[in-house]
């Protein structure tokens, strides 16, 4: 009898294995995905195989925290992914969340790319996520300063803002 696989499963989009390791430990994950437009995150509890997203936000939500209306192509960016990861992490710090998982899905763990700054943005936020200094961007890089037009001025005015929210 041939066995039938999974249409995600088929298209390479859910490793079900690591999926169910992730729901047996009961730890609370955070979910990073990015589209063409946008980096999403959200925290995510499961109890019997359902998930509730507690917590969600979008890239998106930076334009009202002061990203440049003209830079919203840009909100997929090694910045928009730091201060994505920042505010979420506020957000968790704020609601008394407990400590979560981080969950990559399908995407590529390449060091120093947009899924390491936004866990650096949860670690300087003040979550308690593991990770090695060195898989993060550089400082630079982060704040924009690599572009043509300097980013790092309107950078530190959004971090701000969050902050003192």
């Amino acid at each position: 009898m041939r066995k039938t696989l999974k249409k995600r499963r088929k298209k390479c989009q859910t490793d079900y294995s690591k999926r169910i390791k992730l729901l047996q430990s009961g730890i609370p994950r955070i979910v990073f995905r990015r589209t063409n437009r946008y980096i999403i995150a959200q925290y995510v509890t499961s109890k019997e195989a359902l998930d509730s997203i507690v917590v969600g936000i979008s890239s998106k939500m930076l334009l009202n925290y002061g990203w440049p209306k003209e830079k919203e192509g840009s909100l997929k960016s090694t910045s928009a992914s730091y201060l994505t990861g920042f505010l979420l992490g506020k957000k968790i710090k704020d609601g008394k969340l407990e400590t979560p998982i981080c969950d990559s899905g399908g995407i590529r763990n390449i060091r120093k790319n947009r899924f390491f700054s936004f866990l650096n943005g949860l670690q300087d936020s003040g979550v308690g996520i593991k990770c090695d200094k060195e898989f993060f961007p550089t400082e630079d890089r982060i704040k924009g300063k690599h572009l043509k037009e300097d980013f790092s001025k309107t950078f530190e005015a959004i971090k701000s803002k969050i902050e003192k929210e």
